[in-house]
């Protein structure tokens, strides 16, 4: 998986906080709620309109009015925390008066303290942010001249104040900078042209830890998706701050650092090689252990893009203990920490020397449980790793024998892109099964525990080589594990004995008109269609429904035993002129006839059954098979035991097999039936001979059949 999304805030529920993060901060003087009754809104219309026009008419330096003017930026503050009626203070002209207020008018006398000095500012840098919250108010808050004056408050901590009201109003401009280029592209880069970049970088380093914190988030949200942006968060030296801040026992420090990095370093190979410079790997790794897990989510996403630039990077996340925390991981109740601790063991799966490690970690099992969620994104991010521990022969059978290959082959994979890396590891593990691999995989199934040993024989039904299915399945007695689960009351066993044996069949042979019995000792001669029932040179005469049919001994003696034994052998017939055939029509005779005179003949499925008694009778090898096979195109869920029975009474070795593989391909539609209990035991031990037989043929023979 090679493009992970990264976000400006990671998760929507965190970007919604943002809101409740401001107001949790602000102490509430009163509350003011909405209420449907249109008197109700026809009066907070006119109050917000009220405060409007109070920030409209004072703005001056008078102690009056800048506490009027704090009291009314107040309420509309706490009005804006409601959603419903922030339309309701924009469309009132509450943005231009707000922006106004971001800076603080001359005082009329320049030796006289400012009354309520930067509260008033503060105020107004927090409304705007709340009124930023929604995106249709971004561009009219900018446009309304916001930006210069949000910049200069951050430049206030040049000023070297250092107070609750000073800090306040510093981080409430950082904070609206945040809130106003979340996912707006022109105005990230409207903040950089007025100079914000600067002083936020400065401000990692105050000394107040709120505003470290949202000095951070700002820069987290410009810097991404916007290379212009980054580059100049680096140029100006931000990255020893950042990974000093990773180290931070604030968790609210270390998460929005972590973001930052994250977001520098995404789609950005040259800065991503200049934070791993900077020392920000091991610091990141130790983030894994947080009792944050927001901290813990992004270092996972982080080290998974840091693993993508090279393969000793890979090798050095591992040596320095990500993989123990990042399988933990794995198994937290965080759906958002499971995704993305696959996301980074998936990366670091692609390289051969952390394969072996993350596996004997004990990270394959948690990873193909993760193949079962609902989640697209998490579903894919652990088929990725599985996919990456597939390529280490040493994981091969650990991944067989905790169920892997079931769970690949059962999962409901939800995107496509998911479904082909799940095929490509069950190739890549195909490709592993020989050798060593399949020595271990043979001890495991000859002294391990009963479960693993099915598991073992059902992976190597669909993985093993043709060449090797006569030593797995036959000497090693792996068909005997696939039959014992065929007869087992448990519904899962069933089927998946069922789809097992259908896979070995396919491998080994499949069913077709030249299967079956072995050919007749004597050289078949045809003399042709022309002789078919012809008087011209006949030495003998079949009677068939009182009707006479001509035949001519030589062809009759060189198609089957039958014949040979009724001409050559002390039997009546051997000098009759005229033979009576009492037991079969003529148009089945005729049929049998034109067979033995051509050594071909087309068999329609009304006439197959009859054809088929015919050539058992005569013991015409070649014609049974052809009418086995228009049989077996027959077979269906209602007639497949009847079918099976007629294959018994004839010896019909070809639609026996038919059944046989019918049965073991319709598992779901059969299951359910009464009969089918006693079907699968009239059947086993002909199932057994037919795979050990066809397991135990070479495969070379086989193939030039």
């Amino acid at each position: 998986m090679e493009n992970q999304k990264r976000h400006e805030q990671p998760t929507n529920s965190v970007r919604r906080s943002l809101k409740r993060k401001l107001e949790d901060e602000f102490i509430a003087d009163r509350k003011i709620t909405s209420s449907d009754d249109a008197a109700a809104q026809q009066d907070l219309a006119s109050e917000v309109r009220a405060q409007v026009e109070i920030l409209d008419s004072n703005f001056s330096s008078v102690e009056a009015d800048r506490a009027l003017v704090k009291r009314s930026i107040h309420i509309l503050s706490e009005l804006a925390k409601n959603e419903d009626i922030v339309n309701l203070i924009v469309e009132s002209g509450a943005v231009p008066a707000l922006v106004r207020h971001l800076q603080a008018p001359e005082p009329t006398d320049a030796a006289e303290p400012r009354p309520y000095e930067h509260e008033v500012e503060k105020g107004s840098a927090f409304t705007l942010g709340l009124l930023a919250i929604k995106p249709e108010h971004q561009q009219l808050i900018v446009d309304a001249g916001a930006l210069p004056h949000l910049v200069a408050l951050l430049k206030r901590h040049r000023d070297g104040q250092n107070s609750r009201a000073f800090n306040g109003v510093i981080r409430r401009a950082a904070d609206a900078i945040t809130n106003l280029a979340h996912e707006n592209s022109s105005i990230k880069t409207r903040v950089r042209v007025e100079g914000g970049i600067p002083p936020l970088v400065e401000l990692l380093e105050f000394t107040d830890a709120k505003v470290q914190r949202a000095a951070a988030g700002a820069l987290r949200t410009l810097a991404f998706k916007n290379d212009e942006n980054k580059n100049q968060i680096v140029d100006y030296n931000a990255l020893p701050t950042l990974i000093l801040m990773l180290r931070s026992e604030d968790a609210a420090i270390h998460y929005e650092a972590v973001g930052v990095i994250g977001n520098l370093v995404h789609s950005s190979p040259n800065i991503k090689k200049e934070v791993l410079l900077a020392g920000a790997l091991q610091p990141v790794i130790e983030l894994l252990s947080s009792s944050c897990s927001e901290s813990q989510r992004e270092a996972a996403l982080l080290l998974g893009q840091f693993a993508a630039a090279d393969t000793d990077c890979k090798v050095h996340i591992v040596q320095r203990g990500a993989v123990g925390p990042l399988i933990e991981m794995l198994q937290s109740p965080d759906a958002q920490l499971r995704e993305m601790s696959a996301f980074a063991l998936g990366r670091l799966a692609q390289d051969t020397h952390n394969q072996a490690g993350i596996a004997h970690g004990g990270g394959i099992s948690p990873l193909l449980k993760l193949l079962d969620s609902r989640n697209g994104s998490l579903q894919h991010n652990a088929a990725f790793a599985l996919y990456g521990l597939a390529d280490n022969e040493d994981n091969v059978a650990d991944l067989i024998r905790v169920g892997g290959v079931q769970k690949l082959q059962d999962g409901e994979f939800i995107v496509q892109p998911t479904r082909d890396c799940v095929a490509k590891t069950l190739k890549r593990l195909e490709e592993k099964i020989h050798g060593r691999v399949l020595s271990h995989l043979l001890y495991l199934m000859r002294i391990a525990e009963r479960p693993v040993q099915r598991r073992v024989a059902l992976a190597l039904a669909h993985l093993c080589s043709p060449d090797d299915q006569k030593s797995i399945f036959v000497d090693a007695n792996g068909l005997s594990i696939l039959l014992e689960l065929l007869e087992s009351t448990n519904l899962k066993h069933q089927r998946d004995s069922c789809v097992a044996l259908c896979k070995l069949a396919e491998k080994a042979s499949s069913l077709s008109p030249v299967d079956a019995g072995p050919p007749s000792p004597i050289s078949q001669v045809y003399l042709g269609e022309q002789y078919v029932n012809n008087p011209t040179l006949s030495d003998v005469t079949f009677l068939i429904e009182g009707k006479r049919f001509y035949a001519h001994r030589i062809c009759l003696l060189a198609s089957s035993d039958a014949f040979r034994a009724m001409f050559d052998g002390g039997y009546k017939e051997k000098d009759a002129k005229d033979i009576e055939i009492p037991n079969i029509r003529w148009d089945v005779f005729e049929l049998m006839m034109r067979y033995i005179y051509t050594g071909s003949v087309d068999v329609n499925l009304e006439i197959a059954q009859d054809l088929l008694r015919a050539a058992d009778q005569y013991l015409l090898e070649g014609l049974k098979r052809l009418c086995e096979y228009t049989i077996a195109q027959d077979i269906r869920v209602d007639n497949v035991s009847l079918m099976y029975d007629l294959s018994e009474a004839f010896n019909a070795v070809s639609l026996r097999n038919a059944c046989i593989l019918f049965v073991l391909e319709n598992f779901d539609k059969l299951n359910a039936k009464s009969w089918y209990g006693e079907l699968i035991n009239r059947i086993l031990p002909e199932m057994r001979n037919y795979f050990a037989t066809t397991l135990g043929r070479p495969v070379e023979a086989d193939m030039r059949q």
